[in-house]
């Protein structure tokens, strides 16, 4: 360590914590450790471009059960015994409901342009349909309100992984095709209270992770699976993960729809989709493993962009899944093809894949039907650093390939880098998790895979870092930490980490 960041710790422990977070820019740890920006900065991106933060409604806000919210699939899917570490639940969180203020300051000061939020569905319909929540509608617009009185850009996601539970109760939520209607109903509700101040849209977080993850192997909300994959009660892995695709899709288009019909003219804003792409190298240079490779793409980014641009699923998945893929009807492939005006891409990792072809597997699924296999590392070589969670290793150049592969592939569409991040465990405590240096190091090697990509003619016009303070991390609980800024889970009080200054550095505007 060096000698600045040792100083600098020292006093912390001497002052009280408010004292070393709460000086002018001036006197921040950022200037007296002098972090490293790589060589980046506003001006080696392109004008105009917004870097922002990003964080989820159940995640963050707490009042889960409280000012009229309604439950979701989340709230009853971790009452589960056992599910979640030390019974975590989203029920305070870190509390953004009352300390939404406080958050915008500090995202204000430390120079982000914008806020990738989400709203939670049953705190605006608590039964999914039907009476309107007015208490859930006057902290949004508190929120979106304070937002642009700090200079922040509002970038509101409608769904992030917490569906009504009084829909799944209803007709088995993204199950059922009633949800089309229902979540263009609750989309078009939202178009019309906060369009007037809202400009970019997002319609659902990563729809691919809810059904692989909800019904392939049961492992997030709402806990369906074939037996032979998951610990579940109920459900089918070699259809349901398809079905709740299909309707997530449809779900998207008739939302996107309905605001260009009714909003966008008027309004003068845009709508998209926020879907997650892990980049799959081949392990090895033989045909199979390239072709592996080829199907892994397919089954994750290809299940839901293909439709998006071509209006149909990619041939593989057509030709592996056959009858158990939906199909769309002419009128929905009018309605789907080109349903957004913009795509977020959630990019943190990458693995190597190999060929896996199994001859008539005994059971079916979704995970099944790629008939590849997953490796972390070749010839004993890990593919990266492997960060806390299980699933995240840092391959900074996976991103670069899975930015250019959007735009090779489907025609290089108008790009967010909506989240990217990486997370330290839950345990870590004042002073020493304020020097993650680590994810300082993990900021700037994906930031300049991104600014290569761009400067080689990917559209890309904004990144997300993902998340602002630490929060709830769904089946990890509190044991995992993503954010920039750190919070004490019992006094929740929030002290900004040293990647909270260096992104203050990066965003620095021009003073001329």
């Amino acid at each position: 360590m060096s000698k600045a960041p040792f100083l600098f710790f020292f006093l912390c422990t001497t002052l009280s914590l408010s004292q070393c977070f709460t000086h002018e820019d001036d006197a921040s740890p950022e200037t007296a450790v002098g972090l490293d920006l790589g060589g980046l900065s506003r001006r080696t991106f392109p004008k105009n471009f917004v870097f922002g933060t990003a964080a989820s409604a159940y995640q963050v806000e707490g009042m889960a059960s409280k000012d009229g919210r309604g439950p979701s699939i989340w709230d009853t899917f971790i009452k589960t015994p056992g599910l979640e570490p030390n019974n975590a639940s989203g029920e305070v969180s870190v509390d953004q409901y009352h300390k939404y203020k406080d958050d915008l300051d500090l995202m204000a000061k430390l120079n982000f342009d914008a806020y990738r939020f989400s709203i939670s569905w049953s705190r605006i319909f608590p039964n999914g349909t039907g009476k309107v929540n007015k208490k859930g509608v006057a902290y949004y617009n508190r929120l979106i309100n304070y937002m642009l009185k700090k200079g922040i850009t509002p970038y509101p996601n409608l769904n992030h992984y917490d569906l009504p539970q009084a829909l799944q109760d209803r007709y088995k939520g993204w199950l059922g095709r009633e949800v089309v209607k229902d979540f263009a109903d609750y989309a078009e509700f939202c178009f019309k209270t906060f369009g007037d101040r809202v400009k970019n849209w997002q319609t659902f977080n990563e729809p691919r992770v809810v059904a692989a993850l909800g019904y392939d192997n049961g492992f997030f909300a709402p806990g369906r699976c074939s037996k032979a994959f998951g610990n579940c009660t109920e459900g089918d892995s070699s259809t349901e993960p398809y079905t709740v695709a299909h309707n997530l899709i449809l779900s998207h288009a008739a939302a996107a729809q309905r605001y260009r019909q009714k909003y966008q003219k008027k309004q003068k804003g845009r709508i998209g989709i926020l879907l997650d792409f892990v980049w799959y190298e081949p392990l090895t240079k033989s045909k199979a493993d390239n072709y592996a490779a080829q199907r892994a793409r397919d089954f994750h980014i290809g299940w839901f962009m293909h439709p998006l641009v071509y209006g149909e699923y990619p041939k593989t998945m057509q030709n592996i899944v056959g009858k158990r893929l939906p199909k769309f009807t002419k009128d929905e492939v009018k309605m789907v093809k080109g349903s957004f005006d913009f795509v977020g891409i959630n990019q943190y990792t990458a693995y190597y894949i190999y060929d896996a072809k199994q001859e008539n597997p005994k059971n079916l699924g979704y995970q099944q039907d790629w008939n590849s296999g997953f490796a972390y590392d070749r010839h004993g070589v890990p593919i990266g650093p492997r960060a806390h969670s299980y699933w995240l290793y840092i391959v900074p150049w996976g991103l670069y390939k899975a930015v250019n592969y959007i735009k090779e592939h489907y025609g290089n569409p108008t790009m967010i880098l909506a989240e990217n991040g990486m997370d330290q465990p839950g345990e870590l405590t004042l002073p020493a998790v304020l020097n993650d240096t680590i994810r300082i190091n993990y900021y700037k090697s994906y930031l300049v895979e991104l600014k290569k990509a761009i400067d080689e003619g990917a559209n890309v016009e904004g990144y997300f870092q993902w998340t602002f303070v630490d929060n709830f991390e769904w089946r990890l609980g509190y044991t995992s930490r993503f954010g920039i800024v750190y919070v004490d889970f019992k006094t929740l009080k929030r002290y900004p980490k040293f990647s909270a200054y260096w992104f203050q550095k990066l965003q620095q505007r021009n003073k001329h």
